[in-house]
């Protein structure tokens, strides 16, 4: 444990950080499973629903910081091509 005050305070600052980061990571990676459960379904409503929810809670997700902008870029651009497929069909 640490002995400074400062240090202290930064300790505190980061587990409340690390659990905000865990509930946005957490919310955008449920929602994107439902997304691929859709897709493996071919339920195409479902996906045109559930896809900008997952764009946003991505988006989301890289602005705070849990996630860097370009595995959310990546994240997104891989899903994009899977429902295109999708809606190809």
């Amino acid at each position: 444990m640490p002995n400074i005050q400062s240090a202290k305070d930064r300790v505190k600052r980061t587990e409340r950080e690390r659990l905000q980061n865990k509930s946005y990571k957490s919310k955008f990676r449920n929602l994107a499973k439902k997304v691929h459960k859709a897709i493996d379904a071919n339920d195409k409503e479902t996906v045109k629903i559930l896809l900008p929810e997952l764009y946003s809670a991505i988006d989301r997700t890289a602005k705070i910081g849990a996630i860097h902008k370009n595995q959310a870029a990546r994240r997104k651009s891989r899903v994009t091509k899977k429902v295109n497929a999708l809606l190809a069909k």
